[in-house]
This record gives C-alpha cells, sequence and structure tokens, in this order.
C-alpha cells in the first residue's frame, strides 16, 4: 500500500503568504478609508466689551475762581478724558476768555479750535465750543455757549485772533452770527450761497440749484 504524504510537523516550514498585487508604477495611491474630518481648532472667546467711559464732575481751584468771578455763569462743569469742559452764559463769555487768557486764569493763551454743533429740536439750538490751550499749565479746556436760532454769539477776535477765520466757518457752515466780528462772511462757499450745510437739516445730497444755475451755467448733479 503506497504510503500518504505527511502533514508538515508542528512548527515546521510553511508557505509564504500571498503578496498583495502590487499598484501599476505611476498609479494613484489607495484611498484611505473615510472618516470623521479633523476638529477645527476652537476660536478664542471673544474680548469682553470695555466699559464705556462717562463724563464725571469737574472740580479745581480754576473752576472755584470762575464761579466766584462770574457767579451764575458758569454750569456743568465736567471732565471726559482728562479734558474739563464748562459751559458758559453768552453775555459773560468775553470776560470769562479774558480772565483764562491771563497768568491769574490759567494763560490760555491759544485758541486752537472754535466749531459748533447743531441740535435742531433743542430751543438753544447751537453748541458754539472753544478748544483752549495753556503752555504754562500745559493743558486743556473746553468752553460751551448755548445759542438760539438768530441769537448773535460775541466774536473772541479781540481776545484770540486765529477765531478770526474759525468764527467764519461756523458762519459759513452753520448759520451762528458773531456780534463784534471784523469781518463776518462766507469762507469756504460763495458770499450768495443759500443754506448752510453743517446744519442737521440740510441734506447732504442738496445743492443750491439756482447758484449752480447761475453761476456755471449747468443743471445740479443731485
Amino acid at each position: 500500500m503506497a504510503d500518504e504524504p505527511k502533514a508538515p510537523p508542528s512548527g515546521g516550514p510553511s508557505e509564504p503568504p500571498a503578496k498583495s498585487p502590487e499598484a501599476p508604477e505611476g498609479a494613484a495611491p489607495p484611498a484611505k478609508p473615510a472618516g470623521k474630518p479633523p476638529a477645527p481648532a476652537g476660536k478664542p472667546p471673544a474680548p469682553a466689551p470695555k466699559p464705556a467711559v462717562k463724563p464725571e464732575p469737574w472740580s479745581s481751584p480754576l473752576l472755584d475762581e470762575l464761579q466766584k468771578r462770574f457767579p451764575e455763569a458758569i454750569s456743568d462743569p465736567l471732565i471726559f478724558r482728562k479734558q474739563p469742559s464748562i459751559v458758559v452764559a453768552k453775555e459773560s463769555l468775553l470776560g470769562v476768555c479774558e480772565f483764562l487768557k491771563s497768568d491769574r486764569g490759567g494763560s490760555y493763551t491759544l485758541l486752537t479750535d472754535e466749531t459748533a454743533v447743531d441740535y435742531p429740536k433743542r430751543e438753544k439750538r447751537f453748541d458754539v465750543i472753544y478748544h483752549l490751550y495753556s503752555f504754562q499749565r500745559n493743558d486743556r479746556l473746553r468752553l460751551k455757549v448755548l445759542v438760539g436760532e438768530g441769537e448773535k454769539v460775541p466774536s473772541v477776535v479781540g481776545v484770540w485772533l486765529t477765531a478770526d477765520w474759525l468764527e467764519r466757518e461756523v458762519f459759513d457752515m452753520f448759520g451762528v452770527q458773531y456780534e463784534g466780528h471784523p469781518n463776518l462772511k462766507r469762507i469756504l462757499l460763495p458770499d450768495d450761497w443759500t443754506g448752510h450745510p453743517l446744519r442737521k437739516d440740510y441734506d447732504i445730497l442738496r445743492q443750491d440749484d439756482a447758484w449752480v444755475q447761475a453761476n456755471l451755467n449747468i443743471k445740479s448733479g443731485q
């Protein structure tokens, strides 16, 4: 009887496992199994909003002296971002300004700016604002004068010469009248222009159509 083939002994050599067929040269690598995309990096939380800075009551020896010299003419003393401001009665404006320019009043010898703000629904429609600077004290002071429609404000050209053109600009853009100004006329717009463009009730697209037609001989593009 023929001998039957014997199985290889346990632990002996066995056939190597079959190799997977190699991909042809230049072929794309096999796709990786689909899975969850990597989680996006978390955004840092938004910073908390900074608290609003509000004006605070202002007190100083200069304010005490002003209130002593001009009783009932100084109101609303406030300080905002280290800059004090006061409201001055129109009738006392020149006296207050002359005092502030003096050595005892702080030597505010420079009027850095004069402008206005329009509040058309308010009885005293305009805030006329003066920004003063003292080289001696190295600080600033803001004055406000409340003025109604058609009221005249005393000109401070006699105190600070820089007010000459600044007051002309306020007159031109807001229509505020200055009493005692040496040459109060428009400075940016033609003398016969109608309206004052920085008033809140003056539309930003509005023009003086009659002036444009008469002087440029064209129709307004607005």
